[in-house]
């Protein structure tokens, strides 16, 4: 659960982390970009279209069989704590295991370096972004997305996005080719959103309920995933 994934812990606890700020995000993607990604030059026709979730039933039900790639998602859950990044660990170890890196943005709290490589994580594909204000998370997250070495961007914005913004997120994610993953309060689902995907989550014994709020091509589907049965993605 994402509690087991998600703590606060002491500057010792973290140094395996990489944590920028945002005056030394621009520099490292710089130099991100001129250490090259095997298909950071890829024709967007042979980008994959999808990511595997790790998950056989979610993967059918959504379209192209798994995340969208070069697109945004939203993830609604009805609180914090309720296992919602467990639903995306499969896929950041798959994208970790192709030497992509992982952006996380302004999180909550610190990821747990030993539940990140328990989950299949590398630590030196982990980057932290640490931002002072709902502007900047924004700012960093469409900096992030456009990277080609990116693979995969979890940002937390404070504050209420329109459609403008999540556009904007979603040009940069189509950009850099990655994936895009929206953290947002359950309130954001009665607003309209050009993200890709927008999934509700609820706790349930033993799992999440995933309610396919919307996905391009699908009618609204609800299912229950189990994160302890993830398949190796």
């Amino acid at each position: 659960m994402t509690n087991q994934i998600l703590h606060t812990l002491d500057e010792e606890s973290v140094q395996s982390v990489q944590r920028l700020h945002r005056q030394e995000l621009r520099a490292r993607l710089e130099l991100m970009e001129r250490g090259g990604y095997a298909g950071a030059h890829a024709d967007e026709q042979a980008r994959p279209v999808t990511v595997p979730t790790g998950f056989a039933e979610l993967d059918a039900a959504l379209p192209g069989g798994g995340w969208p790639v070069g697109a945004i998602t939203e993830l609604m859950p009805e609180a914090q704590g309720i296992g919602e990044l467990s639903l995306l660990m499969p896929a950041l170890a798959h994208l970790s295991r192709a030497g992509r890196y992982l952006a996380w943005i302004a999180p909550p709290c610190l990821p747990y370096p030993p539940a990140l490589v328990q989950h299949g994580l590398a630590l030196e594909r982990v980057l932290i972004v640490q931002t002072h204000d709902a502007r900047s998370v924004l700012w960093a997250a469409e900096q992030v997305l456009r990277c080609a070495a990116i693979g995969a961007v979890l940002a937390w914005p404070e504050a209420p996005l329109d459609d403008r913004r999540v556009r904007r997120l979603q040009l940069a994610a189509e950009a850099g080719g990655s994936c895009g993953w929206l953290y947002r309060p359950p309130a954001a689902a009665q607003q309209p959103s050009p993200a890709a995907l927008r999934l509700k989550l609820k706790s349930i014994e033993g799992g999440l309920h995933v309610d396919i709020h919307k996905a391009r091509g699908r009618r609204a589907h609800a299912l229950v995933v189990h994160p302890a049965a993830a398949l190796c993605a």
